[in-house]
């Protein structure tokens, strides 16, 4: 009686084992399998990334859905803005990203009062082309008109009179753009605006011999374009003391040695 019992219960935790093996077993092959329906999907999700990626590329590329059809020019005062665009209008109709950059810096040359110019591209369809143009600094003078100059010794525009503000550059020595017209004009940008203003003339024979003439009568004996800063520091402080003191007498400022400022009775 006691063997059959033992036997019995023998058998009974042999089939309780054999259910747990069968539901450990169930459970790894879930697990597996849930592991392999992950790798799965991770796989499927990362085609299906390439494949849109890949897809807008090609749209960008090379559909005409991403073509350029608008270009939008700003900053121009004096360059025809008309006239720009149609310079560059042999890009409409390519794919932004195909746009030939090299052609538009060609296009854009063609037009001297731009100094500089930086581009947008503004999916899907539009250029942006935002010009910085040339600044004139002095006059010259060429016959019964003048010249607007830029430091670049470039024309930016022409007047028949006199222009206010600008001083007229002597350059009857000096080519335009040559080293010593290079060293009139930033003699003159480094004048403070309050100076600036008063400047009516500019001349140098050489590059150490710039001299101005103020709206007064006043000449500048200024030097060579070394310690500029300096120079037109002195220049201001010595104008608003003379002005103070007596003005309107003509006078000669020395400011070719930026640590001894002299002012002399004009000659």
């Amino acid at each position: 009686m006691g063997a059959g019992v033992r036997a019995a219960e023998t058998a009974r935790e042999a089939r309780v084992a054999k259910r747990r093996r069968r539901l450990l077993e169930r459970a790894e092959v879930r697990r597996f399998t849930r592991r392999a329906r992950h790798r799965r999907a991770a796989w499927i999700t990362a085609g299906a990334v390439v494949v849109v990626f890949g897809a807008s590329i090609l749209v960008a590329v090379y559909s005409p859905l991403m073509a350029l059809r608008t270009i939008e020019v700003r900053g121009t005062e004096r360059v025809d803005a008309t006239a720009l665009r149609q310079a560059l209008s042999d890009q409409v109709g390519t794919p932004l990203a195909r746009i030939d950059f090299g052609e538009v810096k060609r296009d854009i040359a063609g037009f001297p009062l731009i100094e500089s110019y930086v581009t947008e591209e503004v999916p899907p369809h539009t250029l942006v082309v935002t010009v910085t143009e040339r600044t004139p600094v002095v006059a010259v003078q060429s016959g019964d008109s003048y010249d607007l100059v830029d430091p670049a010794g470039i024309v930016v525009q022409s007047s028949p009179d006199r222009p206010e503000g600008v001083p007229v550059a002597d350059v009857q020595r000096a080519e335009l753009g040559s080293p010593v017209f290079r060293t009139m004009t930033e003699v003159v940008l480094s004048l403070p605006s309050t100076v600036r203003r008063q400047v009516t003339d500019v001349r140098a024979t050489t590059a150490d011999d710039v001299t101005l003439t103020l709206d007064d009568g006043s000449s500048v004996v200024w030097g060579s374009p070394d310690d500029s800063d300096a120079k037109a520091s002195l220049l201001a402080a010595l104008v608003a003391d003379h002005a103070s003191r007596d003005p309107g007498t003509k006078v000669e400022f020395d400011v070719s040695a930026p640590d001894n400022g002299i002012v002399r009775p004009a000659q």
